[in-house]
Order: C-alpha cells, then structure tokens, then sequence
C-alpha cells in the first residue's frame, strides 16, 4: 500500500514540477490552471509529514528543514556574492541577508538576482507549513472539517484586509492543501465517498472558475492573481487526486530523477529560463525562421543550462538526505535478488 501511494506521490510531484518549468518557459495563464502544482506539492508534503510526526514531532521537522535548506544555501554563495559584485544600490542589511540562511521571509534580491529569488516564496511557505505542522496535525486530529476550514477563513480576512504581508497571505492560501494531505495520510480521505468528493472537487473548481469570470478586472480573467479563489480552486483538484489514489506500480527513471533532483530544479529552472532569454540576440537566434521555432531552440537552451546546474548542484540533496553524493541524478533499481525466485520454485 505505501509503496504504490509512494510512486503515485512521486508521479504528481513529477507533473507539478514539469508544469511549473513550463508556465516560467511560456507563462499562458492556461497552465495554471489545468495543473495547479502548488496546492498539490503542499499536500504531498502534509501528507509525508504524518508519519514522521508520530514518530518524533521534533526530529520530524529538523529532517525536513535539513533536506530543504541546503539547496537554497548554494544558491545563496552563489548569487549574493554576485548581486553585491555586480553593484546592488541600498542592498539590505547583513542581519537581513541572514534570510539566505533561514527563509522565514522570502530572501532579498537585486533586480540582478530576482530571476532566482522571485521563486523562493514557496520554500519560505514550505518552511513554515512544516514548522506548523505538529500543531495543524494535532487541531486536525480533534477537529478534522474545522482545520480544513481555518486557513481559508485566515485568507479570506488577510484578502479583504491586508495585513501580515504575503507570507502570512501564502500560508494561509496554502494550509488547507496541506492539512488534505495529512487527511490523506490519516487514511480520512480514502474513506470517502467517491461522489462525494467529486461532488465537492466539482464545485470547489467551477465556483472559483464563475468567481474570476464574474470579476475580471483590467488584466481580464485572472484566478491565479485573486488568492481566495485560486486557493478553492487548488482543494478541489487536491481533493480528486488524493482520494483517486490510482496503483502505481511502474516508477520510471526520469520520475525519479525529477523527485531526486526536485529542490535544485525548482530553484534553478527560472534562471537558466532567464538566461535563454539574455542569449537569444547574443546567439543570433532570431535568424531562426518560425515563432515556434524560434521558442523551441531557446526552451531547449534553457533546458540544457538546467541540467548542467542539476548535474553540478544536485548532488547536495544527496548530502541533504544522507545519502551518498552522485553527480548522476538517475538511480538504478535495486536489483531483483535471485534467491527469491528459485526459494518460490521449490517450495511450489
């Protein structure tokens, strides 16, 4: 059972990350909405919170403090050093910097660096939804509906009168997903109705659909940018692909990479993006005939520095995971023992 909702877990997190590469490579406001990626990474990770929390509550948290953080750290020793060289007017204080090392607010940037940092909100929602966690577990667990519901009521206060900044709005529009995902584990949602939950993914995605048509505003239809809705709409799809729960049983390598390798890429896909985009008179790529063209060889530029950056920084989330570096991000099933088949042979 563990094994196949595992696998499963690993080809969501595989196509949220896919679609958050695309929608950075062509931002069509579409992509957001037929793959919500963030509500579904904040409930897969509420999710693989539980069984850690039973275990040790404390040492649950440092083990995924310890496996997010490092990666953001290079990143850090990267670029601050060369937003500072390359001339960053008013940069803030060394006690503000600081937030390159712990992201409880999302870590400041040049205009150099935004590229990069524009990206780190969902490690600095991350951060504090696994803090919070052995307090949203432990109000789950005595009011279940209640725990779902709260974050959304925070958001809907915070919406319509700002305050606390936008992490405190991320949190709130995200800890719903995440508190589904610990109704997951806890095996609540799997006991559900599957009309039911329909039923309720149902209206969850199309009221937020009606709500953003019903209130377009300059930019014209926009879910992703009014948070209360975005939120509902994100707990429907969470809601369908939780309690679907199909058998997984074929795991492919490329899965795998993209989950072994799935911090490096998230914090480096938008800046190889950006740099396609600086090279493309540079390298003359305009000469390409065809508009599809064109983004095609620049997509493929942009994919080809993120994979130098995973091959060359991947390896830290090997050490982040205690396990042993490799530059490979791939890893190769274990193999079949051959013992076990001749041991069912002649007892048959």
């Amino acid at each position: 059972m563990a094994d196949r909702r595992d696998r499963y877990f690993d080809t969501l997190r595989a196509v949220a990350i896919l679609r958050v590469v695309a929608y950075h490579a062509f931002p069509f406001a579409w992509l957001e909405l037929i793959f919500p990626s963030m509500g579904v990474m904040f409930a897969l990770g509420g999710s693989l919170m539980v069984k850690s929390l039973d275990r040790n509550a404390g040492q649950a948290v440092r083990n995924r403090v310890r496996r997010l953080l490092p990666a953001l750290w290079v990143m850090g020793l990267i670029l601050v050093p060369l937003m500072l060289h390359r001339g960053w007017p008013d940069h803030p204080s060394w006690l503000h910097l600081l937030l390159w090392v712990v992201p409880l607010d999302t870590p400041p940037a040049s205009d150099f660096g935004y590229s990069a940092a524009g990206v780190l909100w969902y490690l600095v929602t991350y951060l504090w939804l696994v803090l919070l966690s052995p307090a949203l577990l432990f109000l789950y667990r005595r009011a279940r509906l209640a725990t779902v519901l709260l974050p959304l009521a925070g958001l809907a206060l915070v919406v319509a009168h700002p305050m606390g900044g936008t992490v405190v709005q991320n949190v709130l529009a995200y800890a719903s997903c995440w508190v589904l995902g610990m109704a997951h584990r806890e095996g609540d949602l799997p006991r559900l109705r599957v009309p039911l939950v329909l039923a309720v993914a149902g209206a969850c995605v199309a009221g937020s659909l009606a709500w953003a048509f019903t209130h377009k505003d300059g930019d014209g239809v926009d879910l992703v940018g009014r948070p209360f809705a975005y939120a509902i709409y994100s707990i429907g799809f969470v809601l369908a692909l939780m309690r679907w729960s199909p058998r997984v049983d074929v795991a492919t390598g490329f899965v795998s990479m993209l989950n072994n390798r799935a911090v490096t890429i998230y914090l480096w896909h938008n800046v190889a993006i950006t740099l396609a985009v600086a090279l493309f008179d540079p390298l003359k790529l305009w000469r390409i005939p065809g508009q599809f063209w064109e983004d095609a060889v620049d997509f493929g530029l942009a994919m080809a520095m993120l994979a130098v950056a995973v091959l060359a920084l991947g390896w830290v989330e090997d050490l982040a995971a205690r396990r042993k570096p490799r530059v490979s991000p791939f890893v190769r099933p274990a193999p079949v023992a051959p013992s076990a088949p001749m041991v069912a042979l002649s007892t048959s």
